[in-house]
């Protein structure tokens, strides 16, 4: 009995130590600054808590920029204000280039052809399940508005069977690239620059035969351009931002006349 009595004290009085020193450190180590500043970080978030960030909410992304395990410029409701005020409080420099979704694909009603009628929930995801969808182009956008239901700046609405940005309204967050089951949305810069607006990577007969807008690979943009801003990877044309001074001759370059 006395044995137990002796080892419980030991344990607790251990426990007891360690208490006393873990609340001196903190006491010494811990001056406040990174509480305040936590706190000046979390105040020059907008609170929306969307997770837009990649983080659960507001609190963690405030952590994580506090710490610098993340950017301070990936709150899509804050903008380019967060991320200034962001910037300043942590003392370093900042991209603010604006991003935005692009949905990689035109094939709307008019032009793309189908391989049964779809009559069940009204989901991209569901509809992706029953053999691909009910749009014979296996790559394209099958318009049942999926990244409409999660976009938070009502960015994206669904014309005439494809979803379309609204870039002046759209955060760049990439929920709905996340949410394509289909992966015809990338987030890219905001720069005025030419797209192919297709994501079919078929050979260019199989392409033309699902999609009267699909691109065919066939290179004349790549001949065109003279920056060296296009190139034709997997039967299909991708044109880089970064390059491309919208000069205008792929576009009329292009057979398909798909280039905008």
């Amino acid at each position: 009995m006395n044995a137990i009595l002796i080892a419980v004290a030991i344990v607790g009085g251990v426990g007891l130590v360690g208490g006393v020193l873990l609340a001196v450190i903190s006491h010494f180590c811990d001056t406040g600054e990174t509480n305040e500043r936590l706190a000046e970080i979390r105040d020059a978030l907008p609170g929306a808590n969307c997770g837009a960030c990649g983080y659960a909410g507001c609190d963690s992304y405030a952590e994580a920029v506090e710490n610098g395990s993340a950017e301070p410029n990936l709150c899509a409701p804050g903008g380019a204000d967060s991320a200034k005020k962001l910037a300043e409080i942590l003392g370093v420099e900042v991209d603010l280039v604006k991003k935005v979704a692009r949905v990689n694909c035109n094939g709307c009603t008019d032009v793309a052809e189908t391989r049964y009628n779809y009559t069940g929930l009204p989901s991209c995801k569901a509809a992706a399940a029953l053999g691909g969808g009910m749009k014979a182009c296996d790559f394209g956008c099958l318009g049942l508005g999926d990244c409409v239901n999660v976009c938070e700046f009502g960015a994206i609405s669904v014309k005439n069977g494809i979803a379309v940005v609204d870039e002046t309204l759209c955060g760049g967050c990439g929920l709905c690239a996340k949410t394509c089951p289909k992966q015809v949305i990338s987030i890219v810069t905001a720069k005025k620059a030419a797209t192919v607006p297709c994501n079919n990577k078929q050979k260019g007969g199989q392409a033309r035969k699902v999609c009267k807008a699909a691109c065919i690979g066939c290179s004349a943009c790549v001949r065109a351009c003279e920056f060296g801003a296009v190139k034709v990877e997997n039967f299909l044309a991708t044109i880089d931002p970064e390059k491309c001074t919208n000069c205008g001759k792929c576009v009329a370059a292009c057979p398909q006349k798909i280039i905008i």
